[in-house]
Order: structure tokens, then C-alpha cells, then sequence
């Protein structure tokens, strides 16, 4: 495939205009039109169709502007990583987690980790599940640790880590408080939720639609885990927190758990990485297998740490 026309073709996707994409890339548009139809022809596939004025990716056109945008994503991380050893730097390790990881698991590990490796960079970098998966696929980290039960994308390897449990809670001395209650009757209650793409989000909208129970009223709905977590302690709304975030609170008597018949919830945290990848770097490698063998996980593990 013409490189030079799928850059020009990713131009035109980005631009949605034929003339806007030629302006900017200093060439003529008889020129990108010239590129686009070579695409067309060489791929088989129609790319673009008008609609009014402008122009629009078809299904097929959207699908290569995805791998095409990958594509280029990993010659820049190619070129950076060049750079690094033509100059003689330590390469950074980058690091993309979900909510959960990034804020009660890492912090931990990557002490730990810097205190035997001083000289390594690292570049942590936090989102909800599908921010960091795209994170990781256009090659702005090197792995991700995600809280995800449930996986659809070939791309991406999954290393098992461990098992989180997950409670629903709610204000201290609510009429639920310590109490058995079942699916249904907890989901007439107003609830915090995190945005979508979350992966606790999910897990509820799942468990609903495993025990074909309504969705719940939405009270609030906020775009980080600790927020959630002090409106509760406030004294508003019901939610479904990971136990590792509110085990604390729930000893301190600021927020009630609530038991719901037949339903234990625990998810999988995974180590993700790229399956184009065939090694990781020395400092990569430091790293997983440090978090692998660490205390921690193995307290986690045992019960003890969650």
C-alpha cells in the first residue's frame, strides 16, 4: 500500500475536505484527488462519497483511517525510541491505568520499583477503560492495567494480575445499611455512576441485564471514583465501589455496605500490552516482573490486602 497516499488520505479524513487537506499538506487538489482514487483503486474499496458540500468516510474508509492512524502512531514511537538510544537515554517507561490501578495499586509498586530502579522515567498516565485501551493500541503507552471483564478486541494481550472485589455501598445509617437486600429492591435506590467507557459502570449496566433487572435512576453521574465516593459520605446516593477504594471509610463507620442476595462481585485486573508486540524493553520487563513478585499481590491475592 502507497504510504505517501494514506498519509494524504488521513489528511482529507481528518480535514473532511479535499481543498482544506490540500492547503495544508502544500499541495494541489487535483493532486489529493489523484492520491485518493490510487488508494481507492489499489485497495478495491471505496473510501469517500460526498454528502452536500462536503465529503464523508465510508464505513471502509473509516475502518482504514483506524489502522492507518495506528500505523503512524508506532513509526513516531519508533523514531522516539531511535532518538532515545542514538542520544544514550534510559527509555521511560509509560504506563496507562484504569481509575482503580492508577490510584490504590501503582502508586505502591511504582515507589518500590524506583527506589531499586532510580534512573528508569516514568510516565503513569490514568483514564476509564476505554481512554486507556485507546491509549495504549495508538502507542502512548507501552502497557495498561485494566479492571474489565468482558473482551472483544484482537489487538490486545491480556496478562491475568489478580481478582478485585467489588460492594455496593451507601451513607451511613441508611435504611440498607448492613443489610440483605435483593438486586432489585437496591436498584430502586438513586445511584452514583461513572461516565461511560468506566469499567465499574459497566459491571453494573451487566449485573442489571444478567438478573433482567430495570437500570437504576441515575443521581449523579461523575467522571472520577473519589468523587463518587465522598458523595456518599456526604450522605447522598447508592453505588458500586471497588471494596480496595471504601474499605477504609467502611471501618471509619462513614459509609454502610449493603449485602445483595445471591451476588458476590469480583472482577479481574489484567496487565494489557499490544500483540504486534513481540518483547518489551529491559525496563519493561523490570517492571512486570517486579509487580508480579511483589508483596502486595500476593496479599492481594490471599484476601488480606482487599
Amino acid at each position: 500500500m502507497n504510504l505517501h497516499a494514506l498519509r494524504i488520505f488521513i489528511k482529507v479524513a481528518e480535514l473532511k475536505s479535499v481543498t482544506k487537506a490540500a492547503d495544508a499538506l502544500s499541495i494541489s487538489q487535483p493532486a489529493v484527488t489523484v492520491q485518493i482514487r490510487n488508494l481507492e483503486k489499489e485497495s478495491g474499496l471505496k473510501l469517500l462519497e460526498t454528502e452536500g458540500r462536503g465529503i464523508k468516510l465510508t464505513k471502509e474508509g473509516e475502518f482504514l483511517v483506524g489502522r492507518a492512524e495506528s500505523l503512524f502512531d508506532m513509526e513516531k514511537d519508533i523514531e522516539n525510541k531511535l532518538l532515545q538510544l542514538k542520544n544514550g537515554e534510559i527509555q521511560e517507561l509509560r504506563i496507562a491505568s484504569t481509575y482503580l490501578p492508577a490510584n490504590f495499586l501503582l502508586p505502591v509498586w511504582l515507589a518500590k520499583f524506583k527506589m531499586d530502579f532510580p534512573s528508569v522515567k516514568v510516565n503513569l498516565y490514568s483514564g476509564n477503560s476505554n481512554q486507556v485501551l485507546e491509549n495504549l493500541l495508538h502507542y502512548k503507552s507501552d502497557i495498561a492495567f485494566v479492571v474489565k471483564e468482558e473482551w472483544n478486541n484482537p489487538d490486545i494481550h491480556l496478562d491475568h494480575l489478580m481478582d478485585m472485589d467489588f460492594w455496593f455501598i451507601v451513607p451511613h445509617g441508611h435504611k440498607y445499611d448492613g443489610q440483605e437486600v435483593s438486586l432489585s429492591e437496591l436498584m430502586t435506590e438513586p445511584f452514583l455512576l461513572r461516565e461511560e467507557g468506566s469499567s465499574t459502570r459497566e459491571i453494573l449496566f451487566s449485573l442489571c441485564k444478567i438478573y433482567r433487572v430495570p437500570i437504576p435512576n441515575i443521581g449523579l453521574q461523575y467522571h472520577g471514583l473519589n468523587e463518587s465516593i465522598r458523595s456518599v459520605v456526604a450522605g447522598y446516593g447508592t453505588m458500586l465501589a471497588p471494596a480496595l477504594a471504601v474499605r477504609d471509610y467502611l471501618k471509619r463507620g462513614e459509609i454502610g455496605k449493603v449485602i445483595v442476595k445471591g451476588i458476590e462481585v469480583r472482577r479481574p485486573v489484567y496487565i494489557c500490552s499490544r500483540k504486534r508486540d513481540k518483547e518489551f524493553t529491559v525496563n519493561l520487563n523490570r517492571f512486570i516482573d517486579y509487580v508480579k513478585s511483589s508483596y502486595e499481590i500476593e496479599t492481594a491475592i490471599s484476601g488480606k490486602f482487599i
